[in-house]
């Protein structure tokens, strides 16, 4: 007896025929994702931002723009924390956003620079035997005309390619600061404070080798360094999320303006559906919007959750609202069984 060895249809309701909107196991090509989930073609994203903020939210925004402060912003997950850094960014053409994201093992020192010290020794042993024992002398003789290689492995962090840039500040997203270090918030408020930090590779070497081009965060730019030092020419404009699960100090809040993003009503979501989409969406997607504000009544959801719902809805998925609703709108704040 021979065993077919085809795969087994996946499960529908339709017969053996695949679904229209079937690009796994279709095949077919893969159709154009979400505007929110299109990678930018340039260092200037040409996706659309679509971000709304009441009158008194962006004259919160517009304190911390004027005062140079950093801008605290709170909500819980999928109310447009990240995403107001980037309307910030492209509303003040500022260019592409550095972002920091914040884990338990992050450290100032990691976002201010890192120096690749093996792989300096690594490349000096491997000259040294290039050159062979032979050429001492003319080796000497290099080593004193010309300025020292380290700055080929030196690279700013997000922090430090934000203290360094030249012309117009950057937009430095740090993403997450509850997860961080109970040090970290007040350390990082030390360096924003001053505006500048040393790079000790840098500063310990003779004074006629301590200036260096450095390479930054994001980019094959480098940056100059003088004597050691990385000093502001602007103070960047400091974005910092946090999800309101931690405590911050005083001395921290005190030097932050903040912001509360509260979870959109039904009024705002109606909004942001309708400029995601349409008008016409609203009247297409009404049940998945209702199911949202039901469910978020109770439960911890994100706004980009209805939007997946809709968008596959509105580009022919052939699913019912209830596999709909179960493949994209689960809750946020329970565990996956296993």
């Amino acid at each position: 007896m021979t065993v077919s060895q085809q795969p087994p249809a996946p499960p529908d309701d339709h017969g053996d025929r695949p679904e229209e909107w079937w690009v796994f196991r279709g095949p077919a090509e893969l159709p154009a994702p979400p505007p929110w989930r299109r990678v930018p073609t340039s260092r200037r994203s040409d996706r659309p931002r679509t971000y709304l903020l009441n009158r008194d939210q962006v004259a919160v925004v517009n304190a911390a723009l004027h005062l140079r402060r950093p801008l605290l912003v709170t909500g819980r997950p999928g109310t447009g924390k990240t995403s107001l850094a980037h309307a910030v960014a492209e509303d003040l053409g500022l260019g592409e956003v550095l972002r920091w994201p914040i884990n338990s093992r992050s450290t100032l020192a990691d976002a201010l620079y890192r120096y690749d010290a093996v792989g300096r020794l690594r490349e000096a042993s491997l000259r040294r035997e290039r050159e062979g024992a032979g050429h001492a002398r003319h080796r000497l003789r290099q080593r004193g005309s010309r300025a020292s290689d380290i700055d080929s492995y030196l690279r700013l962090g997000p922090l430090g390619t934000a203290l360094a840039a030249t012309g117009a500040p950057r937009v430095l997203l740090v993403d997450e600061l509850d997860k961080a270090d109970i040090d970290l918030p007040n350390d990082l408020l030390v360096v924003l404070e001053e505006g500048e930090f040393e790079i000790p590779e840098l500063a310990r070497l003779p004074e006629h080798q301590q200036s260096a081009d450095v390479l930054t965060t994001g980019s094959r730019k480098r940056a100059h360094v003088e004597r050691g030092i990385v000093s502001c020419e602007h103070f960047p404009v400091v974005i910092m999320t946090s999800n309101g699960e931690r405590d911050f100090p005083p001395a921290f809040l005190r030097r932050c303006v903040r912001l509360d993003l509260p979870d959109p009503d039904e009024s705002k979501l109606r909004d942001i559906v309708r400029h995601n989409f349409g008008e016409a969406a609203l009247t297409e997607a009404n049940d998945l919007i209702e199911t949202f504000l039901h469910r978020a009544a109770t439960q911890t959801l994100a706004t980009d959750q209805l939007l997946a719902a809709i968008h596959l809805r509105l580009t022919g998925a052939d699913l019912s609202h209830e596999e709909l609703v179960n493949a994209v709108m689960h809750r946020l704040d329970e565990a996956l069984s296993t």
